[in-house]
């Protein structure tokens, strides 16, 4: 994991607020694929706000991009907020 990075949770009845800070890489890339396992069956939406984010590996993005399909066909709606919103869409 980059050293400095930090994945903050937030949850309701229906929805998880994942808030990233510091630098993503791959190590930080398997942290949030991990923290959306565990978590997504209990929430209908995960909002993921990358505001806070540093630098942003380019294996990162690709790691997280591909273990994403680990979650399985369930019927969450994962949004991303923030500045760099665009780079963690599939």
């Amino acid at each position: 994991m980059a050293s400095n990075f930090q994945l903050f949770f937030n949850q309701n009845r229906h929805s998880l607020h994942l808030h990233m800070f510091g630098d993503f890489d791959g190590i930080s890339a398997y942290e949030l694929i991990n923290a959306l396992k565990k978590h997504n069956e209990n929430h209908f939406e995960v909002f993921i706000d990358t505001s806070d984010l540093n630098k942003i590996h380019a294996f990162g993005i690709d790691v997280f991009q591909k273990k994403l399909s680990m979650l399985g066909n369930n019927n969450i709606n994962i949004i991303f907020i923030g500045e760099h919103s665009h780079r963690f869409a599939p």
